[in-house]
């Protein structure tokens, strides 16, 4: 008797090669934005505002542009276009990496032009210079002169590979499972999402410590070999022979792009839960630079903000299950009004005194019982999130819409990094611009106003969402 072989929960060698490259490009993603806005001002001598202006157009391109790039990775196929993905990737981040260096070797080589000089070097050398610190060096200059924005193509490169990464992977997983294993084939996929953002942020520390801005560049380095290691896996054994799935081609992506944006509840939805996503982006936007120059050197911005994914982890299931009764928008409405008190509590470090508590910085405790509070939020809205966006479309295009249902962190990054950069200028700048200590505390006394500011527009949000419920009820 021939005995049926069933293997339900059996993946293919493209189902693990994808899972795998996506912990690789995710490790590389987060070791790079977690301290993005530092490496512009610290190491191209871009302003907070600058700064915070780049790398949140960066971070929006990330989330407008996949559904893009998966309507082309459809027509050129999935192994074509994942090769060309990390192939951007790996040279973007080895730009991140080379160019700094490159200036540093120009400004060593100043002295070697003479007056008069022709040399393109010659209009923007005496703007650059690089002072060393026992080993570690900090790159100041570059203010003055329009090459700094040679970075902005090099950037360019990681947001177009990192927008088809997030097109083929997902696509890939939809292909490479069945009605029976996607289930836990997508639970694998978010697993290696999370170690890899865990790890990624986990390696910036050490190296900043260690090595002081030169640190920074070097973990595009580490970024560089990682999204290498992937493309050198691709290249060798991803082979999808699977394509029932499609996505939608450019003019139907365009149509429901302004299908969604016409559709006035669902605008005002996603503006709404932007809100939300403006102060949970500040992990990245204003944390990082904000405990370094209160602080000092000694904190660890990386570690403070694996907090986040370490508590969504433990406690996503437990309260999507306590709130498994209740609509979707109590539990959306229950979060918003977490997610400013847990503003207030990072805002609280400066309040309660000197004292380190169980061996933190008080500011550096404030700020993790913060971004528990605010990762608690996360669960609360995040799993509801869709399941309500899916109710307030049009019957029957439920589908059509959900491809847009993430907008609200195209929104939410420009304005929560943009945002970042005005508040830190005028409330928590940078310490080089300063000549003293005394000078620089008067200048950082009312930092916490930041998180104040970004309570506030949690307030907003989180009263906005039930004036919202009350007359989609009406309505």
């Amino acid at each position: 008797m021939m005995r049926v072989k069933k293997e339900p929960f059996r993946f293919t060698k493209a189902f693990w090669t994808a899972n795998g490259v996506e912990l690789l490009e995710r490790l590389a993603y987060y070791a790079v934005f977690i301290v993005l806005s530092i490496y512009l001002s610290n190491v191209w001598g871009f302003s907070d505002f600058e700064a915070g202006l780049i790398s949140g157009i960066f971070s929006a391109l990330l989330y407008l542009l996949p559904t893009f790039s998966g309507a082309y990775a459809d027509r050129i196929g999935f192994r074509p276009a994942i090769i060309l993905a990390f192939s951007l990737l790996t040279v973007g981040y080895a730009g991140l990496a080379i160019l700094p260096t490159m200036l540093q070797s120009a400004g060593l080589a100043e002295y070697g032009f003479g007056e008069g000089t022709d040399s393109i070097f010659s209009t923007y050398l005496k703007n650059f210079d690089f002072v060393i610190y026992g080993s570690k060096t900090s790159f100041h200059g570059l203010q003055t002169s329009v090459l700094r924005w040679t970075i902005a193509p090099v950037l360019l490169l990681i947001v177009i590979g990192g927008s088809f990464i997030k097109a083929v992977i997902s696509g890939t997983i939809a292909r490479e499972t069945s009605s029976e294993n996607r289930a836990k084939g997508y639970a694998l996929f978010y697993m290696m999402v999370n170690i890899g953002a865990f790890c990624g942020k986990t390696v910036v520390d050490p190296l900043r410590k260690a090595l002081g801005d030169v640190g920074l560049v070097y973990l595009n380095c580490f970024a560089a070999f990682m999204t290498l290691a992937a493309l050198v896996a691709v290249y060798f054994m991803y082979r999808s022979v699977n394509s029932g799935i499609k996505t939608k081609n450019f003019s139907e992506t365009l149509y429901a792009l302004k299908k969604v944006c016409t559709n006035g509840r669902l605008l005002a939805l996603i503006l709404i839960v932007s809100g939300f996503w403006t102060v949970q982006q500040q992990l990245y936007a204003s944390m990082p630079k904000y405990v370094i120059r209160i602080i000092g050197n000694d904190a660890s911005p990386g570690w403070y903000a694996n907090v986040n994914p370490f508590i969504v982890f433990v406690c996503v299931n437990m309260i999507t299950s306590l709130m498994r009764k209740r609509k979707a928008i109590t539990s959306m409405i229950f979060g918003m009004f977490i997610i400013p008190f847990s503003a207030l509590l990072m805002a609280a470090g400066n309040f309660v005194g000197d004292s380190y508590i169980l061996g933190f910085h008080p500011v550096a405790f404030m700020m993790i019982v913060g971004i528990v509070f605010q990762a608690l939020a996360e669960c609360f809205i995040s799993p509801r999130y869709l399941e309500y966006f899916s109710t307030q479309a049009p019957k029957g295009e439920e589908g059509l819409y959900l491809g847009f249902s993430h907008l609200h962190s195209f929104f939410s990054s420009i304005l929560a990094f943009t945002t970042s950069g005005i508040l830190l200028e005028k409330f928590c700048p940078d310490p080089r611009k300063f000549s003293d200590a005394q000078e620089y505390a008067l200048a950082t006394g009312h930092a916490h106003y930041i998180w104040f500011i970004f309570a506030g527009v949690g307030i907003v949000s989180a009263i906005s969402l039930v004036i919202y419920n009350k007359i989609t009820k009406i309505n």
